[in-house]
This record gives C-alpha cells, sequence and structure tokens, in this order.
C-alpha cells in the first residue's frame, strides 16, 4: 500500500476514519472478536447476520442476549440483519436501533442454501422489486441519524439478467437514501470457490460516483492485499472478512502500510498467546464461563494458523475443554517467545465456506 493513497471513510453520519474494516461473520463476529479487532485499529466492525424472525423473538435469557450486547470499546459498530418478508425486516432493523447498533446493515450477499432456500440473503438479488422495497422500509423505519447499509454479491450468477438485477437493486439502494454497499466480488452461484472479481468492484465504483460509498469485499487475507483492492479498484473502502479470524493483526498492518512505514512483522508466540487470553476473557464474560472453551475451539484453530508448528498447535486446540487445558496449550506451544508466522496463503484457498 503506498503511503496515504485513502480517504477517511465517513458512511452517512458516522466517521469510520481508516477504511478497513471488520465485515460481518456468521458464527464469528460477536462481541469478544469484534472488541478484539478494534483494540488491533479495525476502525469499524460489524456483527454477526441476525435473521428478522430471531430478532422480534428475542428475549434476554443469557443464551441469547450476547446477540444485542454492545462493548464500551467498540463504536461505532454495525448491526446486520438477514429476512425475506419487507415489513418483518423494518422492525427487525429497529430492534437492532433500540439495542444502539450506529449503523443498519441489510444482507442481501449469504449464499448459504438452506437460506437462499428460505428467500433470505443472496436470494434477494434475483428478486429486485422486494430487494428494493426492503431497502426503502428499512430505511423509512430506521431513525435519519442512523445509516442504513446493504451487502450484495455481484449477482446470482454470470447472466445477462442477474447483471441487470444487480445494478437495478444497487441504484435502488441509492435512490432509497442508502449511506453505502459493500460488494462481495463473487456471485452467489460461486459462493466461496474461485476468485474475487475486483474488476467488477471498479465498475461498480465507476457507476454509482460518490452518490454512495462502495466498500470492496473478497478475497483480502492481508494487509497488502487491503492496499491493492483500494488502488485497483478506486472503492471508498474496504471489508475483511475470513482473512481477520485468529487474525487481528491485519488491521495495524494494513494501518501501517497506508502510513509509508514498513509491514509489521508477524506478532511472536507471545504476543500471540496475550491477544488469545484477552479473547478468552471477554468470551468467558459474555457466554460464561462454562460455555466458553468450546466456543473458542474455532477460533484458536484460526490463530494457531500463526504458528510455525501450526498443525500440531492446531490439534492441541481441537480437542479443548476447559480453560486449564488452553493453559497448558499455551504452555507447550508457546512459552518461548519465537517469531511468527504470516498466515500463509494457500490455508485460504484450502479453507471450506464459512
Amino acid at each position: 500500500m503506498q503511503p496515504s493513497p485513502t480517504r477517511s471513510l465517513e458512511i452517512g453520519t458516522v466517521s469510520i476514519g481508516f477504511p478497513v474494516v471488520q465485515a460481518a461473520l456468521s458464527g464469528y463476529s460477536d462481541l469478544p472478536m469484534r472488541v478484539i479487532a478494534r483494540r488491533h485499529q479495525a476502525s469499524y466492525t460489524v456483527c454477526e447476520v441476525m435473521l428478522d424472525q430471531f430478532l422480534l423473538a428475542l428475549s434476554k435469557r443469557q443464551k441469547t442476549k450476547h446477540f444485542l450486547d454492545i462493548h464500551p470499546d467498540e463504536s461505532p459498530v454495525g448491526g446486520q440483519l438477514m429476512g425475506a418478508e419487507p415489513e418483518q425486516f423494518s422492525a427487525g432493523a429497529m430492534k437492532l436501533v433500540e439495542a444502539g447498533f450506529n449503523i443498519i446493515d441489510v444482507n442481501f450477499g449469504c449464499p448459504v442454501k438452506k437460506v437462499l432456500g428460505r428467500c433470505r440473503g443472496g436470494f434477494h438479488l434475483s428478486q429486485p422489486s422486494v430487494a428494493i422495497e426492503i431497502l426503502r422500509r428499512t430505511r423509512d423505519v430506521v431513525p435519519d441519524s442512523i445509516p442504513v447499509t446493504v451487502k450484495m454479491r455481484r449477482g446470482m450468477d454470470d447472466s445477462s439478467e442477474s447483471r441487470d438485477a444487480f445494478f437495478e437493486i444497487l441504484d435502488g439502494a441509492r435512490d432509497a437514501g442508502l449511506a453505502a454497499a459493500t460488494i462481495h466480488g463473487r456471485t452467489v452461484q460461486q459462493r466461496y470457490v474461485g476468485p474475487s472479481r475486483w474488476g467488477f468492484l471498479a465498475e461498480v465504483k465507476q457507476h454509482v460516483g460518490d452518490s454512495i460509498k462502495i466498500l470492496g469485499s473478497g478475497d483480502l487475507f492481508s494487509a497488502e492485499d487491503c492496499g491493492r483492492m483500494i488502488e485497483q479498484t478506486g472503492v471508498d473502502g474496504v471489508t475483511v472478512a475470513r482473512g481477520a479470524i485468529g487474525n487481528p493483526w491485519i488491521f495495524a498492518q494494513a494501518s501501517a502500510l497506508a502510513a509509508g512505514k514498513p509491514l509489521p512483522p508477524p506478532p511472536t508466540l507471545g504476543e500471540q498467546a496475550e491477544v488469545m487470553r484477552e479473547h478468552f476473557s471477554l468470551c468467558e464474560q459474555t457466554y460464561t464461563v462454562d460455555r466458553a472453551p468450546l466456543l473458542m475451539r474455532k477460533f484458536f484453530i484460526k490463530y494457531s494458523q500463526s504458528h510455525p508448528e501450526h498443525e500440531v498447535v492446531r490439534l492441541d486446540f481441537a480437542h479443548l475443554r476447559t480453560r486449564a487445558e488452553f493453559e497448558t496449550v499455551i504452555k507447550r506451544h508457546y512459552q518461548a517467545d519465537r517469531a511468527g508466522r504470516y498466515v500463509p496463503r494457500h490455508y485460504y484457498r484450502s479453507q471450506a465456506e464459512e
């Protein structure tokens, strides 16, 4: 990333700052992950997507109340919503407003088959009129002081009909008063297979000009990727998804490159252990001590990718059941404060869909 190639990102009335942010990640971007990202220079984070029906039925029970929890350290934070019916969608959006989220993000990008089968997520890219009605109703019900944004893929597939539908929805989002659109460079049909088409992001940004902010998504696995996407496409910002799981250091690394500084070295094993302990403690506070170890397994497996002996460390984390067992793994593999490593790129290429 060249020195200062980016402008400070503003989404509606919300000042974001450095335009490399953490994406919504289903099953991952809960309060603990978001707070860790913010403490490592992510300027904005988005919670994991929530169904409108789930939000409307949400109670204050211990097992569910955490979905709407916001940490004092993490503002601004976005709440992401997914559903099928325009009326229910807008009601769900108000639950996120009442919880204190600074931005409301509408998900039209999820490619998971069971989501599509229930006419949610990426399915809306096949029905522009319904999609635009959802966006209009959501914008109408959410207070003017709170920006509404949308997450989209570049279409259901690569047909001309799908392309036309995409731009009809994008134009509808702009006309409805949405502040930004996050565009993933793959189609719904692609899911996470094959490359993300960054050239399409450049086309989108050229199409809308300055009328709506465009954030790019797809294949952002390193700090250098974040800078390249902004430089090559002209988007206003980028959202890091899989590249941020177990790798919160990517945000500070991208910030350093943007400032014209050398790429910071990968975190040492001691630094990795410190962040994992911090993440674990946040998880205990959010979910209870008993639930935290099982919930942290998937995160520790990702963190282990920064360890030179990843495969061995990964196996030890995969069987974690208690905090004491976690500390045993840390003592075994992280006690010597050796150099860590950047996550090898092929790990992302080989990952199954998140």
